[in-house]
C-alpha cells in the first residue's frame, strides 16, 4: 500500500460496490462517466478518506462539473481541456489533481496525448496556477502479447520519468495496469492499478 494504490472501478455498478471498496479498505474509487458519478454519489456520503477518480474520457462542457466531483482526474487528453479545468478550478478555489493520459499504443480507439505532445501538455499544465499533474496514465495494448504490453507501459514510464526530471517534479505517479495485465503493469513500477472486473467480477446496469 504504500507503493501502489488499487483504484477500484465501480462504472456501471451500483453505489453498493463504493461501499464494498471502502469496507475493504479500498479508498481509490475509479468512475467512468460525469452524470453516473453525480447520479451514484447525489444521496449517499463517502467515507472522509474515500477519494474520486475520474478514468473515462472527459468532454469539456463537463468540466466544471468534474472539478466539483473528482479528487483527481486521470483523463487529461488535451491542452483544451487542462484550460478548462484550470478555469473551473480557480472558480471553485481548488487545485486540481490530474494525471496527463498518454497515447503510447497509437490505437484510434484511445484518447491520451501522442507522444510527441505530451511534452508540451505537461508544460503547459506546470504554468496553470490550479493545476497540479501528479502523474501520467495509459491504457495498454489490447493484445495478448506480454511483451507488447510491457514495452508500451515502459514507455509510459520512460516518457513519466523524463518529465518529472526536466519538467514537473510533481509528475510522479504512473497509472497503469487494469484486471487483464496489471500484474506487467506491476512489474514495470505502476503505482496506481485499475482494478474493476477482478474486484467486482461481472458488471450490471445499476
Amino acid at each position: 500500500p504504500q507503493k501502489v494504490q488499487i483504484v477500484a472501478i465501480t462504472k456501471r455498478l451500483s453505489y453498493s460496490a463504493i461501499q464494498s471498496a471502502e469496507k475493504n479498505k479500498i479508498f481509490e474509487i475509479g468512475e467512468n462517466k460525469v452524470q453516473e458519478t453525480q447520479q451514484k454519489t447525489e444521496n449517499h456520503q463517502l467515507k472522509p478518506n474515500t477519494r474520486l477518480h475520474l478514468i473515462g474520457h472527459l468532454q469539456g462542457n463537463k468540466a466544471s462539473v468534474a472539478v466539483k466531483l473528482y479528487n483527481v482526474i486521470q483523463s487529461v487528453d488535451s491542452v483544451k481541456l487542462l484550460n478548462k479545468i484550470n478555469k473551473s478550478a480557480e472558480k471553485n478555489n481548488k487545485i486540481q489533481k490530474i494525471f496527463l493520459q498518454i497515447n503510447t499504443t497509437k490505437a484510434l480507439t484511445q484518447t491520451g496525448f501522442q507522444e510527441d505532445k505530451i511534452y508540451c501538455a505537461a508544460e503547459t499544465a506546470k504554468k496553470l496556477p490550479h493545476i497540479e499533474t501528479i502523474g501520467l496514465m495509459s491504457i495498454g495494448p489490447h493484445k495478448k502479447n506480454k511483451k507488447t504490453i510491457k514495452e508500451s507501459f515502459q514507455k509510459t514510464k520512460d516518457i513519466k520519468q523524463y518529465i518529472q526530471k526536466t519538467i514537473d517534479r510533481r509528475c510522479r505517479f504512473l497509472s497503469l495496469g487494469m484486471s487483464q495485465d496489471y500484474i506487467l503493469a506491476l512489474q514495470v513500477g505502476s503505482t496506481h492499478l485499475r482494478l474493476g472486473t477482478i474486484l467486482f467480477q461481472k458488471r450490471h446496469e445499476h
